[in-house]
């Protein structure tokens, strides 16, 4: 049975009294505080758009969170606890608040406040124990890519029934996907003249063990667009699942492995190829504010950091002709990353990068800005839900024709491309990154602006 939503009431807008002193989320409060209950969240929120339940909605779990910390909702509430579970994460809310409520930021501390009593499952303790140790993170990634390269994990999605299908169809949809690039050029140019800026990629855990592929896509394309590479080494996951996990002390020791690696290369900026990394460290600043000997730190790092399409729009991206054998004229589509969109607030930048690529068909994704159901491990912990929410994105993708779903986020890529792969359609998830540097390695024409 589904916890009443508490009544909305003149009360709501007076300070909220704080039940929990000492608490992640008793330094929330003036984000609870500021949100007025005005509903323009509601159809933002997947969640509450696919389950039609105000506690499943942002302002709805908002009045739980202030129960919570005022004291009048138990901490180990298990319905309070299924709702909080049920967020996406996907602060699309954020976007459409006019009060500017940082709901992001709430839903990691209320997390971390209720892990005290109410432990997380077991799944989601192994996966990111994994992730907070290099070692055996880079153990599990060679596995994987090893399975994947036998190509059973495609023919396992479509044999395996449910999580364990679906979790072999994300593997083989984080393999390369363009065909080889059959024209002259078969490295990346580098631009000539003084570069724009040093800049140190940021190579994250997913992009380097699954989408090497990607990363280094990145290097050439930055290369030839003006930008000199350098190295920031000691670099680590970047905390994000942690963070939204609740998991805020796993978050902080990766955060910190992170701003001591790029604070001292000399990179101008830290360029991120993976929506949901570049909210994270862009973040870190506000993750680390309470440290005396990392905040300012901190502070610099997230500074700094800048999506791939960020530099490259600021650079006027070299343009090229994409030219795939068999598939003229290519039709691609844009689905943008909800931490691209709802929580950096980039939208125009990674269609400038699309823009750059001549010789295809650019088509609209129908709401676009709605969640794909990834959100980190979400799609193994609430797989129905997951699965609900990712239904509407395939149809939209279906009704565009579209040969390629270009994505610049890892969970999206393999959450759309097995969904994608399971449902037999022949478009494949792409990153917008690959596109343009097969147009760059396929087109000698290509120049520097």
């Amino acid at each position: 049975m589904a916890t009443p939503l508490p009544t909305i009431s003149a009360r709501d807008t007076a300070p909220t009294a704080c039940a929990l002193p000492g608490t992640p989320l008793a330094d929330a409060i003036p984000g609870i505080d500021a949100c007025v209950h005005c509903g323009f969240c509601l159809q933002a929120c997947p969640t509450y758009v696919t389950l039609q339940d105000e506690n499943d909605s942002p302002r709805g779990r908002i009045l739980l969170m202030r129960g919570l910390v005022e004291g009048t909702i138990p901490l180990d509430d298990p319905d309070v606890g299924t709702h909080i579970d049920r967020c996406l994460g996907c602060r699309a809310c954020e976007t459409a608040c006019p009060s500017g409520v940082p709901y992001g930021q709430l839903l990691e501390a209320t997390r971390a406040t209720m892990a005290t009593t109410r432990p997380q499952p077991f799944v989601a303790r192994a996966i990111l124990a994994t992730f907070a140790r290099p070692w055996l993170l880079s153990l599990a990634l060679v596995g994987a890519r090893v399975l994947r390269a036998t190509g059973l994990p495609a023919l396992f999605a479509r044999w395996l029934p449910g999580r364990l299908g679906f979790a072999n169809a994300m593997l083989a949809a984080s393999a390369p996907v363009l065909p080889p690039v059959s024209a002259a050029a078969t490295s990346a140019r580098t631009a000539s003249g003084t570069a724009r800026a040093r800049v140190a990629m940021l190579e994250g855990c997913v992009m380097d063990g699954l989408f090497g592929h990607t990363n280094a896509a990145t290097a050439r394309v930055l290369a030839t667009n003006g930008y000199a590479l350098t190295t920031a080494r000691g670099q680590a996951c970047c905390g994000a699942l942690h963070a939204h996990a609740g998991d805020l002390e796993g978050a902080r020791a990766l955060a910190r492995r992170n701003v001591a690696a790029f604070d001292a290369s000399d990179a101008a900026y830290i360029a991120i190829n993976a929506g949901g990394c570049g909210a994270m460290v862009k973040e870190y600043g506000h993750l680390l504010h309470d440290e005396p000997e990392w905040a300012e730190r901190a502070a610099r790092v997230s500074a700094k950091a800048r999506d791939i399409s960020e530099l490259l729009a600021a650079a006027g991206p070299v343009r090229a002709r994409l030219s795939l054998e068999g598939a003229a004229p290519l039709r691609i589509t844009y689905d943008p990353p909800c931490h691209l969109m709802h929580a950096q607030r980039i939208t125009r930048e990674p269609m400038a990068v699309l823009g750059a690529i001549e010789g295809v068909t650019h088509v609209p994704l129908p709401d676009a800005d709605q969640c794909c159901g990834s959100a980190g491990i979400y799609n193994l912990i609430e797989p129905d839900v997951s699965d609900a929410v990712l239904a509407p994105k395939l149809a939209a993708i279906k009704g565009t024709e579209a040969r390629y779903v270009a994505t610049g986020n890892p969970g999206c890529l393999m959450q759309i491309g097995a969904g994608l792969l399971q449902s037999g359609s022949a478009a494949r998830a792409v990153h917008p990154i690959d596109l343009l540097d097969a147009a760059y390695r396929g087109d000698a024409r290509n120049t520097t602006p």
